[in-house]
């Protein structure tokens, strides 16, 4: 087992560096626990976490890394924010259900949990030292974002690795919070090009004073949204089927790091869910083997990432970013807005929540409608899956669609268009059912990047074939906790 999953003290000496750091501070940490179930741990957040603002550098903000807060980004909700897409605009009759990620804080983003679950463990088993270390923060916009977020609460210097194409606002927002200029690492290429993310973390690491936390080989990244996201999302599922008896029939999401994806395993555990791994019709690495340029931000591909329990996915679904570009321009847009509510007969409270929906959101939606349609499925059934950020993330790309498809004039046309082809007229083609042969073959095909590149012993690597490891993995979230309790104590806190 890696460092990275130690569950005891590693270095006592680091581990008291970390403790006298922090309690100058005055940082505690929750527990992985209460961030799971947050209405258990506080009910509602005390005045001096309700007041401090979301968007804020504030150590209570750790106290939000979960999906239970409410519009105002305060307080806290029983249920965690969440849309059903009306059948008008889906044109399916199955429920589809999106947990809304934009609530939380610093990033409007669900990474910044990711981010918290890799550091965290190693900061009270003593293999991060905030003194001295470097978090390195590799990733495709917002699990760098949301590391430079935790890094800056804990008083440690965050270094944010991603590609050079990624949209505007995440760069601006990067250049507000990190230390130095330096601190944001531009590789060359977009979203796809991942490996050369790989590259600047190995030249990186060479400084010993450097951490690398990639999120997608840190386990961290896949215990933490099994224990935390998974539950969520139960709690959605239940909230919406209370009031109508459904049935849940699958989890859908990107694959990115595949940290995500791990809600899928505790879905399946407690509700029989299939998952649905999502990627881009231009990159279908899982699909075809394929490799490619995209523009659905966030969902990285051209490998498989090291936690993807991939033998226990079920199937692979291709959207295309024409899709995803077109889909945000008719949700974002006056124009837009106005068609759907002419077409649909929605009102503009139901039209409003579609600005929860990024880019990978919208290709979430997309993959949970084909899955409906293929699976012929009625009106007791549900789809789950999540807007891991909104559309306040992708203004410049909404412009640059605007620009480049449609010459500047998305017009009722357009609109209609776009509605007709995409959300009407999404069909089941690029997408595949998978066999346990075909799920063996994306397994296998992780090796050229872990074991040939990235140096993963062999053995490692085939551990995690069996369904038993990624069930072990969760044994370390009690032991994490204790490790929180005995920290938070020895800093003062």
């Amino acid at each position: 087992m890696s460092k990275t999953l130690a569950r005891q003290v590693v270095d006592e000496k680091i581990r008291q560096r970390a403790v006298n750091h922090i309690g100058k501070s005055g940082v505690r940490l929750p527990r992985l626990t209460e961030l799971a179930n947050p209405l258990a741990a506080w009910a509602q957040p005390e005045a001096s976490v309700y007041n401090v603002d979301p968007d804020a550098p504030d150590p209570a903000n750790l106290y939000r890394v979960h999906w239970h807060n409410a519009e105002d980004r305060r307080s806290l909700s029983d249920v965690p924010a969440h849309i059903v897409l009306p059948s008008e605009l889906t044109g399916v009759n199955a429920k589809i259900i999106v947990a809304i990620g934009n609530r939380f804080p610093m990033i409007r983003a669900h990474k910044v949990l990711a981010a918290y679950g890799c550091l965290v463990p190693r900061l009270v088993t003593g293999q991060f030292d905030p003194t001295r270390h470097r978090a390195i923060w590799p990733s495709t916009g917002n699990y760098c974002r949301g590391g430079v977020a935790i890094s800056r609460i804990l008083g440690c210097r965050g270094v944010a690795v991603l590609p050079e194409g990624m949209s505007q606002e995440r760069f601006l927002w990067l250049e507000r919070w990190v230390g130095e200029p330096e601190d944001i690492v531009r590789t060359p290429g977009t979203e796809s090009n991942v490996k050369e993310i790989y590259d600047a973390c190995h030249a990186l690491a060479e400084n010993p004073d450097n951490v690398i936390l990639n999120q997608f080989n840190e386990f961290g990244n896949y215990i933490i949204h099994r224990a935390v996201t998974g539950p969520a999302l139960e709690r959605v599922f239940q909230a919406v089927s209370s009031e109508t008896p459904l049935r849940a029939r699958a989890f859908v999401s990107a694959t990115g790091s595949a940290g995500t994806l791990a809600t899928g395993d505790h879905l399946k555990a407690t509700l029989g869910t299939d998952i649905c791994a999502i990627e881009a019709l231009e990159c279908p690495t899982l699909l075809m083997n394929g490799y490619g340029e995209h523009n659905i931000q966030g969902i990285g591909d051209k490998h498989v990432p090291y936690i993807h329990n991939a033998l226990n996915t079920d199937f692979i679904i291709a959207i295309s970013h024409a899709a995803s570009d077109a889909l945000n321009l008719l949700f974002n847009t006056s124009v837009g807005r106005d068609y759907l509510a002419r077409r649909t007969g929605l009102g503009q409270e139901a039209l409003g929540g579609l600005a929860d929906l990024g880019l990978s959101s919208i290709a979430n939606m997309l993959g949970a409608i084909k899955y409906a349609k293929y699976c012929d499925l009625g009106p007791e059934d549900a789809v789950l899956t999540v807007a891991t950020d909104g559309a306040e993330l992708y203004e410049s790309e909404l412009q640059k669609a605007q620009r480049n498809t449609y010459d500047g004039q998305f017009d009722n046309e357009a609109a209609a268009e776009v509605f007709g082809r995409y959300l009407l007229g999404a069909g089941t083609g690029y997408m595949k059912e998978l066999t346990r042969p075909e799920r063996e073959a994306i397994f296998n095909l992780g090796y050229y990047t872990w074991v040939e590149q990235q140096g993963v012993p062999l053995a490692d690597f085939n551990a995690r074939r069996d369904p038993d490891f990624w069930d072990s993995l969760m044994n370390s979230v009690p032991d994490w906790d204790n490790l929180i309790d005995d920290f938070n104590q020895a800093a003062g806190a």
